[in-house]
């Protein structure tokens, strides 16, 4: 069994004097680690549907557009589905710290995989990037919350901005740098570029561990070698399982890519579900703990609306940019992958002046709620699909739309994830119960997976019709009623909560 004292070979140099932009020095290194992890990340992103939808006699792999925009709303839900067991990882096996390295070295093998041809690497290479991505996602922002001392920490909020802009900033470079090479050259040297800069993100991280907190190191509920065996057991059980299904499946000559698609999003959908319900049943956690793990569904709810429409800057969003929309501006030429850059854009601008204002409001009594923010997200990202169902109209008739349009969406969705995702963030490490400590950042990050494996769902329901005004006012109407049934229960959810401000 692990022990769960700090051994002191590898713990944490204690705190120097020396800080980041005013916060501990251990977020400089957390920080260059996520940008370049999210370099690889977005590039490769910025690529996928393309790549996807384009014709073989261009490279790629001849999807028809709904089919390509389920494909990366499903791996986009894997990503962050898998986040959950790289919680469970880190409480029970490894702690975050290690578990970030070998996320790390993961992701990297699944981007150089993509960059060799042939379908079968192409998609075992996302698998990889799935699994690595969610041993390395939902601890990196647990060991940002370790920085801090204690929930209420004052440059808490702040310290997870800081963190957020650090995200973007690889973000916004990868579009430009790989989704150039990408569209330009040859998709596959685009996702190459990709594998070297998670190269570069887990080098930064191996060098920088010493000025992590002490408390990234702790294994917090180590496995008993019983509990380890059966794991194992029902893991090989379910491997297998899966295996002889699809085997069967391919044998029979009846395999599609829907196969894939619809299994994946039910789980998505069913899994947070039965974990929520197995949290609450859970004897271990106090009432006051029930009670805030209650209140913190509604955010989970709001969240995953948020990033149903939020998620598909990357799918349906892009083979807009590419098919519907002019790519010059002011006599420059651009590849359509390049409107990807525009979110991360704002937000390194934006992001300090929402840091500032919720500062400001506190100060003088003022500052929303959690709740309230969540509301305002809702509403900014339901009002974002409306003016893509008037963009979409200006579309009609094969005309190609002017690239502000493009820019308003993300702009308007921009200013909704500032209210939403780093508070997010934050109330998720305040309100996770102890036991649950790296988990609950995994829970988190299922908010995207069920969103994304509803997005899936309803673009291969509708089909050809993905993409239409009916399509995009259907969904940002949604968001606008969730936005406003929150704010309607504010003070419902925030009692839940307890002494969680």
């Amino acid at each position: 069994m692990a022990s769960t004292t700090l051994d002191p070979g590898t713990q944490s140099a204690p705190p120097s004097g020396k800080t980041f932009l005013g916060h501990p020095r251990g977020l400089a290194t957390l920080f260059m680690t996520e940008m370049w992890e999210r370099f690889s990340f977005y590039g490769m992103r910025a690529l996928l549907v393309l790549y996807l939808v384009a014709d073989h006699a261009d490279g790629g792999l001849g999807y028809k557009a709904a089919v390509g925009a389920a494909i990366v709303s499903v791996y986009n839900a894997m990503v962050y589905l898998t986040a959950l067991p790289g919680g469970w990882i880190a409480d029970r096996f490894w702690g975050p710290r290690k578990t970030v390295a070998v996320g790390g070295g993961v992701i990297m093998i699944g981007h150089f995989l993509l960059a060799v041809p042939g379908s079968g690497l192409f998609f075992a290479g996302l698998a990889f990037i799935a699994v690595g991505s969610g041993l390395l996602k939902s601890n990196i922002s647990t060991m940002v919350g370790h920085l801090y001392d204690g929930p209420n920490d004052p440059r808490r909020d702040g310290g997870f901005t800081v963190f957020y802009m650090g995200i973007n900033l690889g973000a916004f470079a990868a579009p430009l740098v790989i989704g150039t090479v990408g569209q330009k050259v040859d998709w596959h040297l685009g996702f190459a570029l990709a594998g070297v800069g998670m190269a570069l993100g887990l080098a930064q991280y191996l060098l920088g561990t010493r000025h992590l907190s002490p408390q990234s190191n702790v294994v917090n509920s180590p496995i008993s070698a019983a509990e380890k065996r059966s794991v194992l057991r029902k893991a090989a059980l379910w491997l297998a399982a899966a295996v002889a299904f699809y085997a069967v499946v391919a044998l029979s000559g009846s395999f599609t890519v829907d196969w894939v698609i619809w299994p994946l999003s039910i789980a998505g959908i069913a899994i947070p579900v039965i974990y929520f319900a197995r949290m609450q049943r859970d004897k271990d956690l106090s009432r006051d703990e029930k009670s805030k793990m209650t209140g913190y569904i509604w955010f989970f709810v709001a969240a995953a609306v948020f990033w149903m429409i939020y998620d598909q800057s990357s799918s349906t969003l892009n083979i807009f940019a590419t098919d519907s929309t002019s790519s010059t501006l002011f006599g420059f030429d651009f590849p359509s992958s390049w409107f990807q850059s525009l979110n991360p854009l704002y937000i390194m601008a934006l992001a300090p002046v929402f840091a500032w204002l919720w500062v400001w409001l506190a100060r003088r009594g003022k500052n929303p709620s959690t709740t309230v923010k969540f509301a305002i997200g809702l509403l900014m990202i339901g009002a974002s699909f409306l003016v893509m169902m008037l963009a979409m109209a200006a579309a009609s008739g094969g005309t190609k739309v002017s690239p502000l349009w493009l820019a308003m969406v993300y702009l308007i969705q921009t200013v909704g994830e500032l209210t939403l995702s780093p508070v997010g963030l934050s109330v998720t490490t305040k309100l996770a119960p102890a036991k649950y400590a790296s988990q609950m950042m995994g829970l988190w990050f299922l908010a995207v997976t069920a969103g994304d494996c509803v997005a899936a769902v309803v673009q291969l329901v509708m089909g050809d019709a993905t993409g239409s005004t009916w399509y995009f006012a259907s969904q940002g109407v949604l968001a606008i009623i969730a936005g406003v049934a929150l704010w309607m229960y504010r003070r419902r959810v925030v009692s839940l909560m307890g002494d969680v401000h």
